[in-house]
C-alpha cells in the first residue's frame, strides 16, 4: 500500500509486483527456521531456559544458531539478522518519506515544489522517521510496538475501499467512503482494545454460533457496509456529488507515452 501511494509511475508498480512473489518465497524459507528450532528441541534445553523465559519464542532462531553452529558463524548469522532488520526499516522510511512529499507536502503545503526540493524534503523526512523509530524502540515499552503491529494490519486494510475499489467504480460517494473508513478504524480498534491489545482475533456470537476471525475482517465488512449504505443515503437525499478532476493523461506513464492508435492517425487535432 505504501508503494502504491509513493510510486513514481505504473512501471514502478509493475516491477514491485513482478518481484513480490520471489520476496514472499524467501519469507517462507525464513519461516522454516522456526520449524527447525522446534525439531531441534532447543526450547527444552536447560542452557537456553533463561533466555526463553526473558525473550519468549523470539529467542528460538538465535538458540537454533547457538546450538547448531560454531561461535564464529553464530556471529555472522547474528550480524545478518541485524542487517536483515535494518534493510526493510530503511526501505519503509524511504517509502514513508516519498508518501509524505508526494501526497501531503505537494498537496497541502507547496504544490509548486520541484523534483530537487522534493528529493531534499524526502531525505529529511526519511531521516526523521529513522530517528523516530529508534527513539520508539529505546524509550517506549516493547509491548507498545507489538500493539501497534497488531493495529497496523487492522488499520491499513480500511483504506482498501477508497483506494482500490475506487479504481473500478465512481459510484461510491466520497462522504460515505470517509464514514466507512472511520467506522472500520473505530470498530477494529475497539475489538483489539477489548482484548487488552494482546490479540487480533475476535469472536462474535451469531445465531448461536461462535465465529472467530481476524479483527480486520469484521472491521472491513463494517467499512464496506457503511460505504454502500451511506452512498444510498446520499443518493436518496440528492446531495451534490464530488467533482472528479481526473484527466485521461493521469493514467499514462510519464516515462512511457501511450502509443497512438492507428485508426486515429488521420484524425485532425481539435481543441
Amino acid at each position: 500500500m505504501t508503494a502504491l501511494f509513493s510510486a513514481t509511475s505504473g512501471n514502478t508498480l509493475r516491477r514491485n509486483m513482478m518481484l513480490l512473489p520471489a520476496y514472499s518465497l524467501v519469507l517462507g524459507i525464513i519461516a522454516l527456521l522456526g520449524f527447525m528450532a522446534l525439531a531441534s528441541g532447543v526450547h527444552n534445553m536447560p542452557e537456553y531456559a533463561e533466555q526463553f523465559k526473558k525473550y519468549g519464542p523470539s529467542f528460538a532462531v538465535p538458540a537454533l544458531f547457538l546450538h547448531s553452529f560454531p561461535d564464529w558463524f553464530v556471529g555472522v548469522a547474528f550480524a545478518a539478522i541485524g542487517i536483515g532488520a535494518l534493510v526493510p526499516a530503511a526501505i519503509m522510511s524511504i517509502a514513508a518519506a516519498n508518501l509524505y512529499t508526494r501526497n501531503v507536502h505537494r498537496e497541502f503545503f507547496n504544490s509548486n515544489v520541484n523534483e530537487k526540493q522534493e528529493t531534499n524534503i524526502a531525505k529529511i523526512v526519511s531521516l526523521a522517521v529513522k530517528f523516530g523509530a529508534l527513539a520508539f524502540i529505546l524509550w517506549v515499552p516493547q509491548q507498545y510496538a507489538i500493539q501497534l503491529q497488531l493495529l497496523g494490519g487492522v488499520w491499513i486494510i480500511q483504506t482498501l475501499p477508497a483506494v482500490i475499489i475506487g479504481l473500478y467504480t465512481r459510484w461510491l460517494d466520497h462522504r460515505a467512503l470517509l464514514a466507512g473508513w472511520a467506522a472500520g478504524m473505530t470498530i477494529g480498534t475497539l475489538m483489539v482494545a477489548s482484548h487488552g491489545f494482546k490479540s487480533s482475533l475476535f469472536t462474535i456470537n451469531l445465531f448461536g454460533y461462535e465465529l472467530t476471525a481476524f479483527v480486520a475482517v469484521y472491521a472491513f465488512l463494517t467499512n464496506i457496509f457503511v460505504c454502500y449504505f451511506g452512498t444510498l443515503i446520499v443518493r436518496a437525499l440528492k446531495l451534490p456529488a464530488s467533482l472528479d478532476a481526473t484527466q485521461p493523461n493521469d493514467y499514462e506513464d510519464d516515462d512511457e507515452p501511450a502509443p497512438l492508435r492507428p485508426d486515429l492517425k488521420s484524425v485532425p487535432a481539435v481543441d
